[in-house]
């Protein structure tokens, strides 16, 4: 793996982490970093 997949992954953990603590700016980062971690992972689909 390296670097450019471990990124996605790393911001989709912390995004579903975040999640768990139900606050208007956590929600809204961890928002933000699901959809970068989605579209690092499924480039094709979102691009």
């Amino acid at each position: 793996m390296t670097l450019v997949a471990i990124q996605p992954i790393v911001a989709l953990i912390a995004g579903i982490l975040i999640l768990a603590m139900p606050r208007l700016l956590n929600i809204i980062v961890a928002v933000y970093l699901i959809i970068i971690g989605l579209t690092g992972l499924f480039p094709t689909v979102f691009h």
